[in-house]
């Protein structure tokens, strides 16, 4: 776990916070032998806010956590001030939040997750993955995804996923490895000279320490991700399990349980066998942009 340097608690985004803050909670209630639907009436809560509490899913109020520490026997100042402060941190809104307007809830939670993953693994199947993606490129997924949508709707869309892209050159970037499949390396979105920008981003970005990328070639044929897209995240915090995350059209799923998880990372475990090995990944896109981009003669003739 990071820990602030004035004051010695953990640090990172609002949304892992709050699960750090939930899991705390429910360690405490399941030691004092309590039900949530106790804990629950105290509050005049239902159990099923308590549930939420405890997964980290809702904001929380000083007041509620101050009166559950105190049914759960905590006394001690500076442990309650403790928990108390990192219940205010928690509540403080992520910078994605001035997004809120254009992105659905269930999104917000990953860029929360996003932000504090120390690894993340990552399939794509249709699309480059968000955070290698250039700008006219993200423009032209988006706008693909959201017909109709207004122009400065877009655009705005397209300045997060910019911003999101931050994480990965900041002085503690997580480690991004990403198996990619040929078919998004080859589908034209935009025009074929926004996706000769995107090989060449593609090609820069694998050449940063903190990434790898690798090429999943169509000659593979059957593979271990025939499900479609995911990514895997990885936390500092020992508390916090590894997360699944799935997109789906109106929604996303998020799974934590210890055999889902492990499903999944066997799953990318052998992609990243199945493979391109990642030393050859500048050559394979290198190749790619040669294929796909017109030569001087052919854009004469047409």
């Amino acid at each position: 776990m990071t820990t602030d340097q004035q004051g010695g608690g953990p640090t990172g985004g609002p949304t892992v916070l709050r699960i750090l803050l939930g899991a705390q909670l429910r360690r405490l209630r399941e030691a004092k032998g309590i039900s949530r639907e106790e804990a629950g009436y105290l509050l005049r809560a239902s159990e099923s806010k308590i549930s939420r509490m405890e997964l980290g899913r809702v904001g929380f109020k000083e007041r509620d956590i101050a009166d559950l520490l105190s049914l759960y026997g905590i006394t001690h100042q500076d442990e309650r001030a403790a928990l108390l402060a990192l219940a205010r941190q928690a509540n403080t809104p992520g910078w994605w939040q001035r997004y809120g307007d254009i992105l659905p809830s269930w999104f917000q939670t990953y860029l929360g997750l996003e932000e504090a993953a120390t690894l993340i693994r990552t399939y794509e199947v249709q699309f480059v993955p968000g955070l290698l993606q250039t700008e006219d490129y993200a423009r032209a997924v988006i706008s693909y995804g959201n017909p109709g949508a207004p122009a400065g709707e877009i655009e705005r869309r397209v300045s997060l996923r910019m911003q999101r892209q931050q994480l990965l050159t900041r002085s503690d970037a997580p480690q991004l490895w990403a198996v990619v499949d040929e078919a998004a390396l080859r589908r034209t979105l935009g025009s074929p000279a926004v996706m000769a920008a995107q090989l060449e981003r593609l090609i820069k970005a694998s050449e940063l320490p903190n990434v790898t990328l690798q090429v999943l070639p169509f000659q593979v044929g059957a593979h271990a991700a025939e499900a479609g897209a995911f990514t895997i995240l990885r936390f500092p915090e020992p508390d916090l399990p590894d997360v699944v995350y799935i997109e789906q059209l109106t929604g996303a799923l998020y799974l934590d349980k210890r055999d889902d998880v492990d499903a999944y990372m066997a799953a990318v475990d052998r992609l990243s066998v199945e493979s391109a090995p990642p030393r050859t990944t500048v050559e394979i896109l290198s190749r790619i942009l040669q294929e796909t981009t017109p030569s001087d003669d052919d854009a004469k003739d047409s």
